[in-house]
């Protein structure tokens, strides 16, 4: 069940909006050099370890997610080990999800600042804000002097670059990355269809929609979970399933990190576009409205729990899912019917498999405040988790300790895996690492062992890499400006959107009214809020 408690966290973060308060406005004036001129600053071993040769005490401000309740950071391998390492005390405050938005928002106002924030959930346009009050330090210079490693994937990628590249050209974070070669973490949940039913219909892996409507058809009629329980399709949220057949249809082409309906436009991919209202997208709509009326998607997807979700596989009811690694959640008897699918071929002989996020798992990593003693030495100590011995160290532990590594395998030992009396692999893991629901530096397939590393879950992400899409671009960064339109028109359009999608494929609305919804849309300054898009996609191609 490691996958399920690791997802089940990624996917409750959320942004928050801070309010800033005047006893910051002090920060403003401040200068914000990156502390280059403060001989403190200057005082970090560029190579090698340790990374101070005198003792560096840091405070840093972190989300504890729910996984990591039963350790204290403060005392455990994986930190102690690091701080033996570098010469970097890390004194953590930490806080749990539920109190993060109003422990950060507190420490923010009063300007009792720590030294950084680790993995706290600032979303873009807080980065910007304080960035540019003083309170956040722009990094730009201290990564090209500090941070080789993160330097490296960045010329090696350049979409990472720009990802956390603002407006003003300031650098105010450093992200949580995904190796770009591991697809399966990237892909998330991926579809899934019930080989043993296919078999029984005398069906073959579906690979246009025509043939997944089919299948869906003959195992609703087919019924072989007994007494009309059967489940043709089923998923924890609508989305998930409008992401997957997106590529099918012809939109969504760069991927869902820019998660407001924006893509590029075929005709000319200068221009960006809003795909909600195209015809590709209505009749990716009616498609889905087809399968929900005709009973073939669960009727309760769109307010299903995670557990009903669980219990309804675990009790063999689903014909078809997009979710994670079947065994490694629901065990090999019901796990093992699966086999995986690609992306269908759509009624227009499209087939991009566009559900798949970017490199860049979330921006703000860590950030440093205008508090800190030594920026120089805390972009090193960050930097060397985007390192192949950093992503090991945090992923795997200490070897002899935590992993072993034999025949150039590489593996948790046997305490972890499998621990004595009625302690999970989880409770076993995060005595000594803490990882769980918390993604830090690189994630590399040869060090994560979530679900996504299983030999299903891979073999299906082999199985869907000649079809990615092209291009796949990460979240856009906004100017102040921007960012109003952004949080006014663009969130009206944005919940406009998602509800008025549910009631055409439920058929609460019918999709005769679609010039209706799309003269809506048109007149909530629309032009406006593509303008923005337009905007930073200009800034993004470097225009």
């Amino acid at each position: 069940m490691k996958s399920k408690s690791l997802w089940s966290m990624l996917l409750l973060i959320v942004a928050a909006v801070l309010t800033l308060s005047a006893c910051q406005s002090d920060k403003a004036d401040s200068d914000p050099s990156s502390g280059k001129d403060d001989p403190k600053a200057s005082k970090a071993n560029k190579t090698g370890m340790p990374i101070v040769d005198e003792s560096l005490d840091l405070e840093i401000f972190a989300n504890k997610p729910a996984q990591n309740e039963d350790n204290d950071w403060n005392d455990i391998l994986v930190w102690n080990h690091y701080r033996d390492m570098t010469n970097v005390n890390v004194k953590w405050d930490l806080v749990s999800p539920d109190a993060l938005d109003e422990k950060r928002n507190l420490a923010l106002g009063s300007g009792d600042l720590p030294d950084a924030f680790f993995l706290s959930s600032i979303p873009n346009t807080d980065l910007l804000r304080y960035g540019k009050q003083g309170v956040f330090l722009p990094l730009n210079d201290l990564i090209e002097e500090y941070a080789p490693n993160l330097t490296k994937i960045m010329e090696e990628d350049p979409s990472i670059k720009k990802a956390i590249t603002f407006p003003d050209g300031n650098i105010y974070s450093m992200p949580s990355l995904i190796e770009k070669d591991f697809l399966s973490l990237r892909l998330s949940a991926r579809p899934w269809v019930n080989e043993a039913w296919l078999k029984e219909v005398g069906m073959d892996i579906p690979e246009t929609t025509g043939e997944f409507y089919e299948y869906l058809k003959a195992v609703k009629e087919l019924d072989p979970a007994g007494d009309g329980k059967t489940i043709p399709y089923g998923g924890t949220v609508i989305q998930e399933l409008i992401q997957w057949l997106s590529g099918s249809f012809g939109v969504m082409n760069r991927g869902p990190s820019n998660s407001a309906n924006i893509d590029v436009d075929p005709k000319d991919e200068s221009k960006v576009r809003f795909y909600a209202t195209t015809d590709e997208y209505k009749e990716m709509l009616t498609y889905i409205h087809k399968l929900y009326d005709e009973k073939l998607i669960d009727q309760s997807i769109f307010s299903i729990e995670w557990g009903q979700f669980l219990a309804n596989a675990s009790n063999n009811l689903y014909g078809s899912m997009i979710f994670y690694d079947p065994i490694e959640l629901f065990g090999e008897e019901i796990g093992g019917q699966y086999n995986s699918m690609a992306a269908l071929e759509g009624p227009d002989g499209q087939q991009s498999y566009n559900k798949i996020s970017s490199p860049v798992w979330v921006t703000d990593n860590l950030v440093l405040t205008s508090d800190n003693p030594n920026p120089a030495a805390t972009v090193r100590w960050m930097d060397h988790f985007y390192s192949d011995e950093g992503a090991k160290l945090y992923y795997m532990g200490v070897e002899g300790e935590t992993f072993e590594e034999k025949d150039g395998e590489i593996k948790y030992m046997d305490h972890i895996l499998n621990p004595e009396g009625d302690m999970t692999f989880e409770q076993a893991l995060v005595k000594q690492l803490t990882w769980l629901g918390s993604i830090n530096g690189i994630i590399k397939s040869d060090y994560f062992q979530g679900g996504e590393s299983a030999p299903q879950s891979m073999a299906a992400a082999e199985k869907i890499e000649p079809m990615v899409a092209e291009e796949i671009w990460p979240r856009f960064t906004f100017t102040e400006e921007e960012n109003k339109v952004l949080q006014s028109a663009g969130e009206d359009i944005a919940k406009y959107v998602e509800e008025m999608r549910d009631k055409f494929i439920t058929g609460d609305e019918d999709l005769s009214e679609w010039d209706k919804y799309v003269e809506t849309i048109e007149s909530m300054n629309f032009e406006e809020v593509v303008k923005v898009y337009q905007q930073a996609y200009d800034r993004y191609r470097g225009e």
